[in-house]
């Protein structure tokens, strides 16, 4: 919590509470009014130190719109009361030492600064929040040892596109994770077309996924989108694939003649979704 708002709003809620409400409701103008007057002593003040927003005030301040109209809302409470306190008139707002007058241009410029660093900030943690945890992306850890290799500029933007399609058919980071290691080993991320003579069967694209085994036309196969949307469908159709180890995951999909290869590759296949998660819409 900022600290500032965890000490002021609990004293605002006191002094409302304690001071300033039984004070509007003894002025001279409240009284005139004794539906109003009877209302604040009577209704309003056990209300108040009865309600659910009074007590979890400290939390409410978390929230970035509470944070914005805090300030706002307790220049306005305390000019009311001190007016009231004072004898003033209805309406007349008094002063507050050390404290920008709630209607002056200065205090305005200032709450726009405020909420708008306020709202960068939140931006920001939403940001770094939306990058997935390690548990999250290699839940029950590796298995085996564990193979690295580096990627260039082609890689990495195949990398993303597989990613960008788990976050759009809904497998989460963990499923992300499951794509790229399998194409870490079937092509080591690369949109691969007919090897010729070192070409394995039919195999094709960033999943070697096979025309002849019905995964598709050479042509769509070789579509990146069109592959990784191949690949998702399927594990989302292996049954309990997110409680299996990555390697069963794989194989269930892929069906390979080597089923324990991948798991050579989570550890890296990790770190890549770590790092273009946030980026891959």
């Amino acid at each position: 919590m900022n600290p500032i708002f965890g000490r002021w709003l609990p004293a605002i809620a006191e002094t409302t509470v304690t001071r300033w409400l039984p004070a509007i409701a003894q002025n001279r103008a409240v009284r005139r009014i004794p539906a109003v007057a009877e209302t604040v002593t009577a209704r309003w003040l056990p209300a108040l130190t009865q309600s659910r927003a009074v007590r979890h005030l400290p939390a409410l301040a978390e929230t970035p719109l509470v944070r914005r109209s805090a300030l706002a809302v307790a220049g306005l409470t305390c000019a009311a009361a001190c007016s009231a306190v004072a004898g003033g008139p209805p309406g007349t707002v008094a002063a507050v030492p050390g404290h920008l007058a709630p209607e002056s241009a200065a205090y305005t410029q200032q709450l726009r600064a405020d909420g708008s660093a306020q709202d960068r900030g939140s931006d920001a943690q939403q940001n770094q929040n939306d990058t997935p945890s390690r548990e999250t992306l290699v839940p029950y850890g590796v298995q085996g040892a564990q193979s690295h290799i580096a990627l260039d500029g082609d890689q990495w933007d195949n990398a993303r596109e597989i990613v960008r399609v788990a976050r759009d058919e809904g497998v989460g980071p963990r499923g992300a994770v499951i794509g790229v290691a399998t194409s870490l080993q079937e092509s080591k991320l690369r949109n691969l077309g007919h090897l010729g003579a070192y070409n394995d069967h039919d195999s094709l694209g960033l999943f070697q996924q096979r025309p002849s085994s019905g995964w598709g036309a050479p042509d769509q196969l070789t579509d990146r989108d069109y592959s990784a949307r191949a690949f998702f469908e399927g594990l989302k159709r292996v049954d309990g694939w997110r409680d299996m180890p990555l390697t069963d995951a794989a194989q269930a999909v892929q069906v390979s003649a080597y089923p324990f290869a991948y798991a050579q590759w989570e550890d890296q296949a990790a770190d890549i979704v770590q790092q273009v998660w946030s980026d891959a819409h």
